[in-house]
């Protein structure tokens, strides 16, 4: 396969991923190197030829924290840049090594994309300064045509505050990679949303709509909480999609050194909030680390879990002869029955016990029954908590209080292989009720720094549960008995985006039904 067509089909697949979901980029490749002893008054982009096992390792990190996109450390790289290191004669090998080194790191997954990032010239362009736009164009063509010489996957254009610069970066970028490479265009903004000459939100971004870029949005500028603003903004403007790779915060000198006390955890609520909003990708600028990537890949993960990776389908046979039909929801538990009925039903939740005793969960279940109530609720590793497995209580629940339970089914703990095995013994040991729900991430309980699995989401798992009714497994294949679980999931009326909340509470709701 030619490089021409090796890149054309990468950015295919790019685009297909950005229609189906969100992307977590990396964070700061200069933060680590300064972590790392490296001077500010040293060239950056050098380091790719001198040490290059040092910024391999770095893309490397950020690839374990789960970064799907590396950027090439050649930010930098223009010859005026590196003309100020009387290094200028480099371009062409500074940003090729730059994108050999990411591309190593990114060898580690089969679904990393390699991006060239690119920033601002450094230098005043006409009228302003003696730099000419065609110079200006000249200088960012010869750089994109090393960095896709050498085989990027994307271009990636940030912390630009100049309309006119980004311009000619985004004009030579395609005159040199053609209509199929992926182009993103970041600029800068300030406390209220503005470039730093003061061109407004809606100014700049009807600029960016009408660019060459395939994703537009904001880099490095002054923190998450602005860009979230500014976005927000830019989505009424706009309908390409957008990213964010905010700054750690503010960067706050301590003994000489620039530090940003923006924590991983601020870092990634504010995350889930842009892909609430609709960001497509998200990641970290200045002071951002692999800690920081990791955090706002579990909230990617806990809000679109798996990203999609894995769909569990039934190929439609037109004769069907291995599809059973579902028991009916009145004949699949005492709960089911009533609601079939139109009756009116009481839950009360009652949390697994910490430890092996639950006695104290049973009492109040009893309590419950005499009071009228129909069924127990039983959550699953509640807020992240390590407990008793809700699967145990529930049959503890059942068989001590003789109240029927409701068991929670979460993602976040187990693979699909795992999560069909404890259906199967669910429905084996008596349970009949189950709400299917995606999780809470691990960093919200005790143990933040516990592995997330998020294999599928409650969408997902509402197709495992479905096909497991209709007497299918989750590769569509017969069992030769089914189960007959009641199907319930969850929604959040209190949603951030109330209405990605009705449409996947929709999906949810589509999942679940018969096989027609």
């Amino acid at each position: 396969m030619s490089e021409t067509t090796k890149t054309n089909s990468r950015a295919a697949e790019f685009r297909q991923m950005l229609t189906h979901r969100a992307i977590v980029a990396d964070g700061a490749m200069g933060t680590m190197l300064y972590a790392r002893g490296i001077f500010i008054n040293r060239c950056f982009d050098e380091l790719n030829l001198t040490t290059p096992q040092m910024v391999k390792e770095i893309h490397q990190e950020y690839v374990r924290a789960g970064s799907e996109i590396i950027e090439s450390n050649t930010y930098g790289a223009s010859r005026v840049r590196l003309a100020t290191f009387n290094i200028g004669d480099k371009v062409v090998e500074i940003n090729r090594a730059g994108v050999r080194l990411a591309r190593e790191a990114a060898s580690e997954r089969t679904d990393v994309f390699v991006a060239g990032a690119m920033g601002p010239l450094g230098v005043h362009l006409e009228p302003l300064g003696p730099t000419s736009f065609a110079e200006a164009r000249g200088m960012f063509r010869e750089q994109v045509q090393a960095l896709v010489d050498e085989g990027v996957d994307l271009l990636v254009f940030e912390t630009f505050s100049s309309l006119h610069e980004l311009r000619e970066a985004l004009s030579a970028a395609r005159e040199v990679a053609g209509p199929e490479m992926v182009i993103v265009a970041h600029v800068t903004i300030d406390d209220e949303g503005n470039l730093h000459d003061g061109t407004s939100t809606e100014t700049f971004t009807k600029f960016l709509d009408e660019s060459p870029a395939d994703v537009i949005g904001l880099n490095c500028s002054v923190g998450p909480k602005a860009m979230l603003e500014t976005l927000e903004r830019m989505m009424t403007f706009t309908s390409k999609p957008t990213s964010a790779m905010p700054n750690a915060g503010h960067p706050t000198k301590v003994e000489g050194r620039n530090i940003y006390l923006s924590s991983p955890e601020y870092m990634a609520q504010y995350a889930r909030r842009m892909l609430w909003a609709g960001v497509k990708i998200v990641g970290g600028c200045c002071g951002t680390t692999p800690e920081h990537i990791k955090s706002i890949k579990s909230e990617a993960r806990s809000l679109q879990p798996g990203l999609q990776k894995l769909q569990v389908t039934v190929e439609e046979q037109k004769d069907k002869p291995h599809v059973m039909e579902m028991v009916p929801v009145a004949a699949k538990s005492s709960l089911g029955a009533k609601l079939a009925a139109g009756k009116f039903v009481a839950f009360v939740e009652i949390l697994p016990p910490r430890g092996v005793d639950a006695a104290k969960e049973i009492a109040g279940s009893r309590l419950c029954k005499d009071a009228g109530i129909d069924v127990i609720n039983v959550p699953d590793g509640p807020r992240a908590s390590a407990r008793m497995s809700a699967q145990v209580t529930c049959q503890l629940i059942e068989r001590d209080a003789g109240i029927e339970t409701v068991l929670h089914f979460c993602c976040r703990d187990r693979n699909i292989l795992g999560i069909q095995s404890e259906l199967l013994g669910a429905h084996a040991a008596g349970i009949r009720n189950l709400i299917c729900i995606t999780g809470d991430p691990p960093r919200m309980g005790a143990y933040p720094d516990a592995t997330a699995v998020f294999d599928v989401d409650a969408i997902g798992l509402t197709n495992i549960v479905n096909n497991l009714n209709h007497g299918l497994d989750i590769g569509g294949n017969p069992m030769g008995s089914q189960t007959a679980l009641l199907l319930g999931v969850g929604a959040n009326p209190g949603a951030l985006n109330i209405e990605e909340e009705i449409r996947r509470t929709e999906w949810k709701v589509q999942a679940g039904r018969s096989i027609s």
